[in-house]
């Protein structure tokens, strides 16, 4: 088992390849164990699959700093992989507070994470522009003090909640970079033109999300387009609790089972699973 000093070694080493890797985001330990089977070079948390197992909702401000890091905690124990953790805005809008979250988070055992610059209230969703930079500052103080090179990655969210366009993204992005993020975040993008002009407009590795427009390109497409990584975010989920949504919805309606007949995954996901506690036993 690697220790948390060399998962981070081998993260930061990722990002550092001239292809993009595969960033996906496991919402429980069984997920997390099955991407490992399945061949992942690290594993990211989703904020938005993690609140649905709590019975709270994304981006609301419901979930806290102690489920947030317990659960990322979990993560980090089921694999040996590097392990980064979305934990949204810091649980907290001072510098303080993301300096606090980001302790945390280095104490668990993670490889790196995520801080966006998302307020969680609809009156007014992101930070103004100093106070953002401000507060992913405060992020990058601690992770440099860890000891290994954590990975920082810093989100600039606006475009993802219409709080503002891609110049100020790249605007925000670039002050993060001079604070010294490790790794920078847009997510959201309307396409790949607008991903190519983020990834030139930094020399930071900048992770893109697969979904939307992103979703339909292929991660060489992506790769190309300058992404160092590709994440998912609560891609995964959406998809298991849509075919859960389907299933359900024909058997109350209609009493229908026939979406369960033809199920032929169990086997392969055991398979997978077991390859990837192997890894971890290993």
């Amino acid at each position: 088992m690697p220790s948390q000093a060399e998962k981070a070694e081998i993260f930061k080493a990722l990002h550092e390849q001239e292809t993009a890797f595969i960033l996906p985001n496991p919402w429980d330990v069984g997920g997390a164990q099955m991407l490992t089977g399945l061949g992942a070079k690290a594993l990211a948390t989703t904020s938005a699959g993690h609140a649905f197992t709590l019975g709270k909702f994304d981006s609301s401000g419901g979930v806290t700093r102690e489920e947030a890091i317990a659960h990322a905690a979990d993560i980090v124990h089921a694999t040996p992989l590097p392990v980064s953790a979305d934990l949204e805005n810091g649980y907290g809008d001072s510098p303080d507070a993301v300096a606090e979250t980001v302790r945390a988070a280095i104490a668990v055992g993670l490889a790196g994470c995520s801080i966006e610059d998302s307020t969680m209230n609809r009156e007014a969703p992101s930070y103004d522009f100093e106070s953002a930079v401000a507060r992913i500052k405060a992020g990058v103080d601690v992770a440099r003090s860890a000891g290994f090179p954590f990975q920082f990655c810093a989100r600039a969210d606006g475009v993802m909640i219409g709080a503002y366009d891609v110049n100020e993204a790249i605007r925000r992005l670039r002050a993060f970079e001079e604070v010294g993020a490790d790794v920078l975040y847009a997510p959201l993008l309307p396409d790949l033109d607008a991903l190519k002009t983020v990834t030139s407009s930094v020399s930071k590795p900048v992770n893109a999300l697969a979904y939307g427009k992103l979703a339909e390109a292929s991660l060489d497409e992506l790769s190309n387009a300058g992404a160092k990584r590709v994440s998912i975010g609560g891609g995964l989920f959406n998809a298991a609790q849509e075919a859960f949504f389907n299933a359900a919805s024909a058997m109350f309606a209609e009493g229908d089972f026939s979406t369960l007949a033809g199920l032929s995954a169990g086997r392969s996901i055991h398979k997978a699973r077991k390859a990837g506690i192997a890894t971890l036993e290993g």
